[in-house]
C-alpha cells in the first residue's frame, strides 16, 4: 500500500498532483485525488505529488509534508555556485585531524538526496568515521597488494600498484589514501536501473557540499581497483552486500593546502544537436 493520503480540509482540488505525476496514476476527474483503481504498483516512489502540493494537503508511503523543507526561494545564488564548481580542487594532502562525525553524518544525509534511477535511492554510503578505522582499511588494502602480487594475479596495466604498496611498506609513505582522514565508498544493489550511475551522482552531490564546508575531496580509482579487481572479498569484510555493484571511492578531510586562484579550463566541448 503506498498510503495516499488527502486532508480535504487542506485540498484546494488544483490537480498539480494528478498533472505531474510521471506515471499518471491519480485521478485527475475525482472530486478529491486518488489513486486510479489497480494502478498503486506503478507508483516511482518520486512523492512529486507531495512535493507539489502548495497547501500540504497530500501525504504519500508514510511521508508527511510537515516534515519536508519548504521551497521558498533558490537557496543558492547561481554566481556562488558556479564559483564552488570552478573553484574546487582535488586535494592530496590533508590534515590530521578528523571530521566530526555529526558533520559527516549530515553530508551523507544530504546526498543521500541525489537523484537515483527509477528513484530507487538504494546508493549505500560506507564511510570511516575514525582514523583507526581508516587505518585498518588502509592496511587491508595494501596487504591485498602484496598478497596478489606474490600469487601472480596482479594484471601487467596494474603493475604500478606494486610500486605503491612497497613504498608504503618500507617508508610509510601513502600514495593510495594520501594519509586522509576519512574515505568513503558508494556501492548500489546489481539489480537496479543505473547503479553505477546512481553511485557517481551521490558522490558528485557529497563532494560539492563537503567542498563547501572548505572539506577537502579526492577521487580514488586505485582504491576501486584493488577492491574490484584484486580483493573483491574487501567489500563484504567492510559490510558492501555481495549483490551491490562497486561505484566509486571518495578521499575525504581537512585540506592541508590552500589554493589561491582556480585553474583555466581547456575550455567547452560542445556538440549542438540539430536534426534534418
Amino acid at each position: 500500500m503506498i498510503d495516499f493520503k488527502i486532508d480535504r480540509q487542506k485540498c484546494t482540488q488544483c490537480g498539480l498532483c494528478a498533472a505531474d505525476c510521471p506515471t499518471l496514476v491519480i485521478n485527475p476527474k475525482s472530486e478529491y485525488p486518488e489513486i486510479k483503481e489497480g494502478k498503486e504498483a506503478q507508483c516511482i516512489k518520486c512523492q512529486h505529488c507531495l512535493a507539489i502540493c502548495p497547501t500540504a494537503a497530500l501525504s504519500i508511503w508514510g511521508k508527511k509534508p510537515e516534515d519536508s523543507i519548504s521551497v521558498k526561494k533558490n537557496v543558492v545564488e547561481p554566481d556562488k555556485l558556479a564559483q564552488l564548481i570552478k573553484t574546487r580542487r582535488s586535494i592530496r594532502k590533508f590534515k590530521t585531524e578528523a571530521i566530526a562525525p555529526e558533520l559527516i553524518h549530515e553530508l551523507l544525509a544530504t546526498a543521500a538526496y541525489a537523484p537515483t534511477g527509477h528513484n530507487k535511492n538504494e546508493v549505500l554510503f560506507s564511510v570511516t568515521e575514525t582514523k583507526s578505522e581508516l587505518s585498518k582499511l588502509r592496511n587491508a588494502v595494501y596487504n591485498a597488494i602484496k598478497e596478489a602480487n606474490a600469487a601472480g594475479k596482479i594484471p601487467e596495466r596494474m603493475a604500478f600498484l606494486n610500486d605503491l604498496q612497497r613504498l608504503w611498506e618500507s617508508k610509510q609513505i601513502d600514495v593510495l589514501f594520501r594519509d586522509a582522514p576519512h574515505v568513503l565508498i558508494t556501492s548500489a544493489p546489481k539489480n537496479v536501473a543505473s547503479p553505477d550511475a546512481d553511485c557517481h551522482i551521490a558522490l558528485s552531490y557529497f563532494e560539492l557540499l563537503a567542498n563547501s564546508y572548505e572539506i577537502g575531496t579526492l577521487w580514488n580509482g586505485f582504491i576501486k581497483m584493488v577492491m574490484k579487481v584484486l580483493a573483491p572479498e574487501l567489500g563484504s569484510q567492510i559490510g558492501i552486500p555481495e549483490d551491490h555493484e562497486l561505484g566509486y571511492v571518495l578521499l575525504f578531510g581537512k585540506p592541508a593546502v590552500k589554493y589561491a586562484r582556480s585553474v583555466q579550463s581547456e575550455g567547452l566541448h560542445l556538440n549542438r544537436i540539430k536534426l534534418d
